[in-house]
């Protein structure tokens, strides 16, 4: 039994303030329950960081929310509307974007073919003649001077920048993000986290990232602790117990 931190919750979010809701989400693996009547809330405008050990289904999560694995039981909200049984690609199109642990940019393309990739998730009464914005140059300046090398040329902090900017290229609503600083060096972590937060500050984007680093951890509006598939504490970062970074994050 997975007994949730009351002492810790945030405070009740508004509906009219809420972007995406998980509610009640069990998912299985064959036979194997992975995720356990877990809650989630994503409000509008606001960055939640889901921290936890490795293996406790935090990756799994996401993927459910993207569509990528079914849930036996419960229901996933987007925008007011019910998602749970949608297609990935059309979460996508309602303006989830998706970096996945890996970044998985593909390499034998140009990082301005990466880019314009982006351009697929928009919806069909939206797609013409894009260009890319000078915002996301602004965001990742280095990927303007990369435009004509091949992606499997970046160093991995440089492929991170890349994977993100192509999720943004699509103009998203919520952007979710698993592990986006995963093996890479200290300098480009904090170019990254700059990045996230200017990302939710100025265009008002949501983020939901999955992080193991406590610096960007605490970047965020809000957190969620997970172990053993369930989620068992939650609240504002800027009440971050000691107790909680030591039982959560691999520091």
């Amino acid at each position: 039994m997975v007994l949730i931190d009351n002492s810790i919750a945030p405070q009740p979010i508004s509906p009219t303030e809420i972007l995406l809701q998980v509610s009640g989400l069990n998912v299985f693996y064959g036979e194997s329950h992975i995720l356990r009547d877990v809650d989630l809330t994503i409000p509008n405008g606001q960055m939640v960081c889901l921290i936890g050990r490795n293996g406790v289904g935090k990756s799994t999560l996401l993927k459910t929310i993207m569509g990528l694995l079914k849930p036996r039981t419960g229901t996933i909200n987007f925008a007011g509307e019910a998602i749970t049984y949608k297609s990935p690609d059309r979460r996508a199109k309602l303006g989830i974007g998706y970096v996945p642990q890996g970044r998985e940019i593909i390499p034998r393309l140009t990082v301005e073919e990466n880019l314009l990739l982006g351009f697929e998730a928009l919806p069909k009464g939206r797609k013409g003649h894009e260009k890319i914005s000078e915002e996301i140059f602004e965001l990742f300046p280095v990927l303007k001077s990369m435009l004509w090398r091949m992606g499997g040329d970046l160093s991995g902090g440089q492929q991170q920048q890349l994977a993100i900017a192509r999720a943004l290229m699509a103009k998203p609503r919520l952007l979710v993000l698993d592990e986006p600083t995963e093996g890479i060096q200290p300098s480009i972590i904090l170019e990254i986290e700059a990045a996230v937060r200017s990302i939710v500050q100025n265009t008002g984007i949501s983020v939901l990232l999955v992080e193991q680093h406590l610096h960007f951890v605490r970047q965020a509006d809000r957190y969620y602790a997970m172990q053993k598939g369930g989620i068992v504490a939650s609240g504002v970062t800027s009440e971050l117990s000691q107790d909680v970074i030591q039982k959560f994050l691999a520091v």
